[in-house]
């Protein structure tokens, strides 16, 4: 499979002015991304839990320039909870120039970008995920217009495929409940391109996997994502930590058919572990976890150990800690982070979130 599928042919209709409007989830990652090639192609296969409640709503508005200027730069505004956000559009700009070899309507409108984000800002959830996503969503529906005979697996593959190029998870946050990305052998039409909905047998107690999110560090990260996976070029264990990844997403598909939660903590665990290992072991090093991160890691191993609740952690690239575990311990599990870890949360925040579907259109803002 090549780009090419995604490049159009010239389309068959004209669209003058409209909105379009979706809601896009974040995604945790079970078996991690970390390191990238050219293009915004991992050096890994990854897979990941679609979030429900936490997501991004986006208004993409458009109105096609008069002709002379239809071959200027690109014209947009970024707002943000309504508030106009000129420092979002570098990356705005930066994406629109990665997609305008497939989506070459771009520089022929003049779009206002209306987002917001369910979970708090700055509150250390990325929202790169979710917010392109939405956003390549919102224009993926603009290329339907111009082409009506598109059809749902095209525009979900190539929604998907624009979202990695302007960030490369929002490639998972399309699709649910567990979507994968990167090739794999093992997954039915994995590749590199676009993230694909997992269609091997899932056992009922993964079905509304619940999600609790405990908020250590509400600040921006100080070292950002794309920087972080440039330091896996030439880095010393990055060989074993590829091939690692292979193969715990290869046991996963077992886990899954099977409803093993005891090897399903021992990966997931595993994977968050590794992450932060590779970052701390990279030249220049660093460290995002806090204090609290590890206070609370020691808090659900302790719980687990003694009540043999199949409660566990994962982590993104930062200090906060998604708990999960199971729908049918919910209630015994959010008494124990009620009284055992909110302590350690900036300002006693938590978000409780589940698994849910992917991606939904919706009125207009």
């Amino acid at each position: 499979m090549t780009v090419d599928k995604f490049i159009p042919k010239p389309y068959s209709k004209t669209l003058e002015s409209g909105s379009f409007s979706w809601q896009a989830p974040s995604n945790i990652a079970l078996v991690k991304y970390w390191g990238k090639k050219e293009h915004q192609i991992p050096a890994n296969p990854s897979i990941s839990f679609t979030l429900d409640k936490c997501h991004t709503e986006t208004t993409l508005k458009f109105t096609k320039k008069e002709k002379q200027h239809t071959e200027e730069d690109f014209s947009f505004e970024v707002y943000l909870d309504g508030e106009l956000k000129p420092d979002f559009a570098p990356k705005i700009e930066t994406f629109f120039k990665r997609i305008y070899k497939y989506l070459p309507f771009l520089k022929e409108y003049q779009f206002t970008i209306k987002t917001h984000n369910s979970f708090p800002h700055s509150s250390g959830i990325a929202s790169s995920a979710s917010g392109m996503s939405a956003l390549a969503l919102c224009l993926m529906s603009m290329e339907r217009e111009l082409n009506p005979e598109m059809e749902d697996e095209y525009f979900n593959e190539k929604s998907s495929f624009l979202a990695r190029l302007g960030s490369g998870s929002a490639s998972r946050s399309i699709e649910g409940p567990l979507v994968a990305w990167g090739t794999h052998e093992e997954v039915n039409k994995s590749n590199n391109l676009f993230g694909v909905k997992y269609t091997g047998h899932v056992h009922d107690v993964f079905k509304n996997y619940q999600d609790t999110i405990l908020l250590v560090d509400v600040g921006e990260k100080k070292v950002s994502s794309t920087v972080g996976h440039g330091l896996m070029n030439g880095h010393p264990f990055a060989e074993n930590r590829f091939h690692q990844a292979h193969k715990n997403l290869s046991v996963l598909k077992t886990v899954f058919s099977e409803g093993n939660l005891e090897k399903f903590i021992e990966i997931v665990e595993s994977e968050a572990l590794t992450l932060h290992a590779m970052m701390m072991t990279s030249i220049p090093y660093f460290i995002l976890m806090k204090p609290n991160t590890l206070a609370i890691i020691d808090k659900i191993w302790e719980y687990r150990k003694t009540t043999g609740v199949p409660v566990c952690f994962t982590l993104d690239a930062g200090a906060n800690v998604h708990v999960l575990y199971p729908e049918n311990t919910k209630e015994k599990v959010l008494e124990f982070i009620k009284s055992e870890l909110v302590a350690y949360c900036k300002d006693g925040k938590y978000i409780c979130d589940q698994v849910g579907e992917g991606a939904k259109a919706f009125e207009n803002l």
